[in-house]
């Protein structure tokens, strides 16, 4: 049972660890750049998500919408002040920029949420599943993770696809300037990126929130998990993310059972160093083609 319960714990990080790769990729297709405040997304949706739900006592289904909008205003934000200046001025400025507004975010969370973890309440995180009166030592909300994870890569592979939006998105990122001459709002395509990949990362912090707890500085190596798992999927195949994910949080998962918690973090990313040395394109990338 300890096999199984592991396994399904990793699938489950794994799936939060895919959902907010998606949302570099959103915002590397689109504009070229790649969001690295994403961590301080996914803390935000954990923390907003707490407010409302404990500290104004409104039902978890209004407090999670609430949330999920407030993490797609910092998407917002985060394109309009750390990545539109310095890419209008062709700089990689946005590099720095990112990041430095993530830490900057973090610190205030720190200072006025506070430093010590809260629990998040759920009942999906209170009761564990059992299999013929055996335990297995894991809880729904563990089931539904991967469930919601998968689903969302799903509707967002559709709706890119399938509706104006999505058509031009993909013009975005085929050519932009031949996207900007047909009239598509390149900026405001940009920014609708960031406040997507915002709420993909709100939502891995809603759901991991009840088995984790609710602090300032969980989205930090949450995030650096998000971006590896980004670049062993291939930055550019969304699904080969998601697979990526699954392998990461599974291989995470079995490394904490089996040696434990101290050595997860030196194995799992000294296997991510060997796997792009081998592959540097990803698991599932393609190396680019360059014209000469």
């Amino acid at each position: 049972m300890t096999l199984i319960s592991a396994l399904l714990s990793g699938i489950g990080l794994g799936s939060m660890y895919g959902l907010m790769a998606l949302g570099f990729y959103v915002t590397h297709a689109v504009s070229g750049t790649v969001n690295f405040a994403q961590g301080s997304a996914m803390m935000l949706g954990a923390v907003f998500a707490f407010g409302f739900a404990q500290t104004l006592g409104l039902p978890m289904l209004v407090a999670v919408p609430l949330a999920l909008a407030l993490c797609a205003a910092y998407g917002l934000a985060v394109e309009f002040l750390a990545v539109r200046p310095f890419v209008s001025r062709n700089s990689n400025g946005w590099l720095i920029a990112t990041v430095a507004l993530g830490i900057i975010v973090d610190n205030v969370v720190l200072f006025t949420f506070g430093k010590e973890p809260r629990s998040l309440p759920s009942p999906l995180a209170m009761t564990p599943l059992s299999l013929g009166g055996v335990g297995l030592g894991i809880y729904p909300l563990q089931v539904l993770i991967p469930i919601v994870g998968i689903a969302l890569a799903a509707v967002l592979d559709a709706l890119s696809r399938r509706t104006r939006w999505g058509v031009a998105m993909l013009a975005v990122v085929q050519n932009r300037d031949a996207a900007r001459l047909v009239g598509i709002p390149i900026r405001r395509a940009a920014g609708l990126a960031y406040a997507l990949s915002a709420v993909l990362a709100g939502v891995a912090g809603v759901m991991i929130a009840p088995l984790l707890n609710v602090s300032a500085t969980m989205g930090t190596v949450f995030g650096l998990k998000a971006f590896a798992v980004a670049i062993l999927g291939g930055i550019g195949n969304p699904w080969g993310m998601v697979f990526a994910g699954l392998i990461f949080g599974i291989v995470e998962s079995f490394i904490t059972s089996t040696l434990g918690s101290s050595y997860t973090q030196i194995v799992s990313f000294s296997l991510v160093i060997v796997v792009l040395a081998i592959r540097p394109d990803g698991l599932f990338g393609r190396a680019e083609v360059r014209k000469v």
